[in-house]
């Protein structure tokens, strides 16, 4: 256990260092965006189209692992449209909640699943990768164009040209092509994706911490708890459930438990501004979310390898 502590440690260790460089002002803000749009179009599509493309996607891990991932989504967002109408908050308040119990953050659980399970674990990993983005991006879109600020429906057309415009939903279906179609590795450009897939992991993770902010968090403490709890509690359980219902491996029941444990993404805020949402509470969201997560990661991860 010592080993797993460890070795997710320097995970969150970068996320408090991105929160630090961002408060210190040691970049100026406008500097923050850039490389939040590098890191989204060209470091992790160069990380996820070989780890798809060489993923054993025949095997027990990849399909019961994105199947439970998918389900689960599906559940949660079901039961919060649901209790849509016992939730006492505003439109835009109730899709920041929508959000942030089914958006999950990539650039946190794929490094954690390094350090754990090594690259067998990261190739089951971007498989459930592209199998959720689809369905959390259409969702979120769609519940945002309902309830959002000044929002009056998206037409099917806008939300199709909107997917394809995600870089790391495109680079999941580059590399799920190349897979399907057995295409042979290509040296030269297995090189450069190495090289480019290794400043993904880290320089997300420093983004990710530099995003943060807890300003909403002590004013809205019940809403943001609460959320929270489902994110960070209820989830994991969920996924690991369905995903031995499924059928799946040891390998794939532990990356369910540990995606359904991974902290809100900070996308939720971008679409969030974008749409209508409440983005202060989106942003209060994923920083309690990602400072539990630095306790439910581990704490999940040791209880599966106790059973």
């Amino acid at each position: 256990m010592g080993g797993l502590f460890l070795g997710i440690a320097p995970v969150f260790v970068l996320i408090a260092l991105g929160y630090g460089l961002r408060k210190s002002d040691f970049l100026p803000d406008a500097a923050w965006r850039p490389i939040e749009k590098l890191s989204i179009n060209i470091l992790y599509p160069g990380f996820l189209i070989p780890a798809i493309w060489h993923a054993d996607l025949a095997g027990d891990s990849a399909g019961p692992a994105g199947g439970a991932a998918v389900a689960s989504v599906i559940v949660v967002a079901a039961l919060a449209l649901a209790a849509k109408p016992l939730i006492r908050l505003d439109g835009p308040a109730y899709t920041s909640v929508f959000q942030g119990v089914i958006r999950w953050n990539s650039f946190v659980f794929l490094p954690v699943v390094q350090a754990a399970f090594g690259p067998q674990g990261l190739a089951v990993a971007a498989v459930m990768i592209a199998c959720i983005i689809p369905v959390t991006n259409i969702a979120c879109v769609a519940v945002l164009a309902r309830w959002g600020a000044d929002q009056r429906g998206v037409s099917p057309l806008a939300l199709l040209t909107a997917m394809l415009k995600n870089p790391i939903l495109m680079a999941c279906l580059i590399g799920l092509m190349l897979n399907f179609a057995g295409a042979p590795d290509f040296p030269v450009l297995s090189r450069i994706l190495e090289l480019i897939g290794g400043a993904a992991l880290p320089l997300g993770l420093i983004v990710a911490g530099a995003g943060l902010s807890f300003a909403e968090v002590a004013r809205r403490r019940i809403t943001v708890g609460g959320v929270s709890v489902v994110k960070l509690l209820v989830m994991p359980f969920l996924m690991w459930g369905v995903c031995r219902l499924l059928g799946g491996d040891q390998l794939a029941q532990a990356l369910a438990m540990l995606c359904g444990a991974t902290p809100g993404a900070a996308a939720s805020y971008m679409l969030a501004r974008q749409m209508g949402g409440d983005a202060p509470l989106m942003a209060g969201v994923i920083a309690l979310t990602t400072v539990g997560g630095a306790i439910t990661m581990p704490l999940f991860l040791a209880l599966f390898h106790l059973a």
